[in-house]
């Protein structure tokens, strides 16, 4: 599963060096923390966040079919005053 979500994000970044997924297994789910180079985290999240929509889908529906239950998570913060309705 790393692999998968590390081509997605490859293909979808510049900054290639800069991705870091870490793995974590609690109570039965997989937990995949990504975290990508702050100037690109737009490009992952999308617009109305679909991006990141579609690649957690993409992830639950290939875990599914290994009969295992996954999350991937975007610990991207938000900053008060971006945007386009700031």
């Amino acid at each position: 599963m790393e692999e998968v979500l590390k081509t997605i994000l490859e293909h979808l970044l510049e900054n290639k060096k800069a991705i870091s997924i870490d793995h974590v297994e609690k109570e039965g789910t997989d937990f995949y923390y990504v975290k990508v180079a702050e100037e690109e985290e737009g490009k992952v999240i999308g617009r109305q966040g679909r991006v990141a929509k579609a690649i957690k889908a993409l992830c639950k529906a290939l875990g599914a079919k290994e009969g295992r239950r996954v999350e991937v998570v975007f610990p991207f913060k938000y900053k008060k005053g971006e945007g386009r309705r700031s």
